[in-house]
């Protein structure tokens, strides 16, 4: 793939979680080019960033811990546009521990104040892209910076008027019983695999 046609592919695939009736791509990444989360370097080979993580591709370091590094995006949005990866492997939002999400956020504050006083910007963007209709590109968990100044019109959808929600909507109500159920369900599953790693030989 030529160095136009990623770059076309990432403003399309980024812009089109905005206004995806505006911007469509026909031919998505494929996840198959970072495998899921294995301790195996050779079955991340083709990952951008365990490569970056491993020394085998280049990138400017912003900042390295034992969790994760942040890097400055070779294809930005806007100056300073960074990056903050898992050194370990994740193919996506969901499938990535607490913890190194925990890590990778904790840092936010930290490395936004630097990129905001060396671009002389006041604001950003804190962006996650999670599965492909969503942008997803690169599927190895990470985390956008995007410095923002006043009126730079960078995402379609500021422009666009929002509608507000009825509360006394039926369809809102169930729709947020729907999810407080599907969040019951995720905690009970989570309390009994914990209880699962903690008490193996419990039947």
């Amino acid at each position: 793939m030529s160095i136009e046609e990623a770059t076309r592919r990432r403003v399309t695939v980024l812009s089109s979680h905005l206004n995806p009736t505006r911007f469509t791509y026909s031919d998505p990444l494929s996840a198959s080019l970072c495998s899921a989360r294995s301790d195996s370097d050779d079955n991340n080979q083709n990952c951008v960033f365990c490569n970056i993580v491993r020394g085998q591709s280049p990138a400017l370091k912003l900042y390295e811990d034992d969790m994760c590094l942040c890097i400055l995006d070779t294809n930005p949005l806007s100056h300073g546009h960074s990056l903050i990866i898992p050194k370990s492997h994740y193919p996506s939002l969901d499938a990535t521990p607490p913890s190194v999400v925990a890590a990778m956020s904790s840092k936010v504050p930290f490395i936004s104040n630097a990129i905001m006083k060396a671009t002389g910007c006041n604001s950003f963007n804190v962006l996650i892209n999670n599965g492909a209709a969503a942008g997803q590109v690169i599927f190895h968990t990470h985390m956008h910076i995007i410095p923002r100044k006043a009126y730079d019109c960078l995402w379609a959808s500021e422009s666009l008027l929002r509608r507000p929600l009825n509360l006394d909507d039926e369809k809102v109500s169930q729709l947020a019983a729907s999810i407080q159920e599907q969040l019951l369900v995720s905690d009970i599953c989570q309390e009994s695999k914990n209880e699962e790693d903690f008490c193996p030989s419990k039947s």
